[in-house]
């Protein structure tokens, strides 16, 4: 269980705890109470939590597609390149960009003027719903940082399929 594949799993499924309880308890308080409604702040809370869970999720898949590419592909390597420290800052890094990725995208959205009320009548906060409630047109600053951030999730996506690509392409000789 000290492989750098179980260390990785690990944190996975800390991430999917998480996940499911940044809206978990919201949906349940909301259910029990018979109301629809989310303050400001804990809509703040709950869009920079799921931002950063699901981006650092993001990421760490990278990461274990890299891991499983050189368990596969390059075995003999695999003990040099995935020692337990590059593993941890791996994971670090993972973690850290979800961070940094969630706090970019949480005070740009949330520096915006509100003109509509501050109130959504959901209990799920996302940023389009903020969005709706700005009447500035700052908001495109924030629609241009979305595309802009699609960039590393795209490179992302890239180095997994070509990643899993290989590792098909190993199997298969």
């Amino acid at each position: 269980l000290h492989t750098p594949m179980y260390f990785f799993l690990l944190n996975l499924s800390v991430l999917d705890l998480g996940f499911t309880s940044t809206t978990l308890p919201k949906s349940m308080a909301n259910s029990l109470w018979n109301t629809r409604t989310i303050s400001y702040s804990g809509c703040a809370t709950q869009v920079f939590f799921f931002l950063f869970l699901i981006s650092t999720e993001f990421f760490l898949l990278t990461v274990m597609a890299y891991d499983r590419y050189v368990a596969i592909c390059q075995p003999l390597h695999y003990g040099t390149l995935l020692g337990s420290r590059a593993c941890a800052h791996m994971a670090a890094a993972a973690w850290g960009s979800g961070f940094l990725y969630s706090l970019l995208h949480t005070a740009n959205t949330f520096s915006l003027p509100l003109c509509q009320g501050n109130a959504l009548e959901q209990f799920f906060c996302e940023i389009p719903q903020i969005l709706k409630l700005s009447c500035s047109h700052s908001y495109l600053r924030e629609v241009g940082l979305l595309a802009f951030s699609a960039f590393p999730f795209l490179g992302c996506f890239i180095f997994i399929v070509l990643s899993y690509m290989q590792i098909f392409r190993a199997v298969l000789k």
